[in-house]
């Protein structure tokens, strides 16, 4: 019977292997064999046998912005991945995969998310991320802008799930912030970079924009009437200080008597109204009696 022997906790040197790494050490561990070494050894034969015509189909032309991975029946070749410029794969037993390293713009469907105060809002996003490590992307993850899209939808659900109406409207940023880092922590594993996440548009249902619009309405006009009142009221203080002022000096309401005539004649009107004094009116209504 086997010793079977189990990592302890506090044993630093074991970790998970990634499917790349685990590939790696099993090639370096096994190589590839006699028979291996011996198709590679016919593949260079019949490459330099049938030049030129054989450099049409090995050669192999990757741009700047791209990298090309090997396999070498079967395995990744140790020295990772070629380019730019021209490369060479040799016939029959090697094929290779081109990534494109430039930055992709991932647009995030519209999710209909039910928010913490249990409103249903339609939330679109767009996510920016590159290629950083060929070899992972390709070894680790059959296709990387699929699993990235469903990976984005999921997050996004996720995280404005538990957010209210009022943060997700006013919080766009730290939600694209927390985004990022929680789709960079997963995709790491897959030699994939987020560089930027961006809420584009947040749908609110027909009835609550109503409800809103009635709600931001109600609330200006009973702003607008606080502002009135606080009008009528400075209005009235300051004809209560003006008629003490006038109350203190008795030429001071005929020189303002004098002054609203003219204002009136400058206006070329043709009816003036002359002010009757109440102390006349009482002192006749005295007499009378």
């Amino acid at each position: 019977m086997s010793n079977v022997v189990t990592p302890e906790l506090g044993d630093r040197n074991y970790r998970h292997l990634t499917p790349m790494e685990d590939e790696q050490q099993r090639s370096d561990d096994v190589g590839v064999g006699a028979c291996g070494v011996l198709l590679t050894i016919v593949s260079y034969m019949l490459f330099i046998l049938t030049l030129p015509f054989s450099l049409v189909v090995t050669l192999k032309i990757v741009q700047e912005y791209e990298r090309a991975i090997i396999f070498r029946l079967g395995r990744l070749l140790p020295e990772g991945e070629k380019g730019p410029g021209m490369i060479l794969v040799l016939p029959c037993i090697e094929n290779f995969t081109k990534l494109d390293l430039r930055t992709v713009s991932l647009d995030i469907p519209p999710q209909e998310i039910l928010t913490k105060d249990s409103v249903t809002v339609s939330v679109d996003a767009v996510v920016y991320y590159r290629v950083s490590n060929p070899r992972m992307c390709v070894a680790n993850v059959e296709n990387a802008q699929k699993a990235s899209n469903s990976l984005a939808q999921t997050t996004l659900r996720n995280v404005l799930g538990t957010k209210e109406l009022s943060q997700i409207l006013s919080e766009r940023e730290s939600i694209a912030n927390t985004m990022q880092e929680a789709l960079d922590a997963v995709t790491g594993a897959w030699g994939i970079k987020v560089e930027r996440v961006e809420v584009k548009d947040v749908r609110l249902p027909l009835q609550l924009q109503r409800a809103m619009a009635t709600e931001a309405e109600a609330t200006r006009e009973a702003r607008a009437q606080v502002l009135a009142a606080q009008g009528e009221s400075d209005a009235a203080r300051a004809l209560k200080e003006a008629g003490d002022v006038i109350s203190e000096s008795p030429s001071a309401l005929q020189l303002r008597y004098l002054q609203t005539l003219t204002s009136m004649a400058s206006e070329q009107n043709s009816t003036i109204i002359f002010p009757f004094p109440m102390d006349m009116v009482a002192g006749m209504a005295g007499n009378r009696k």
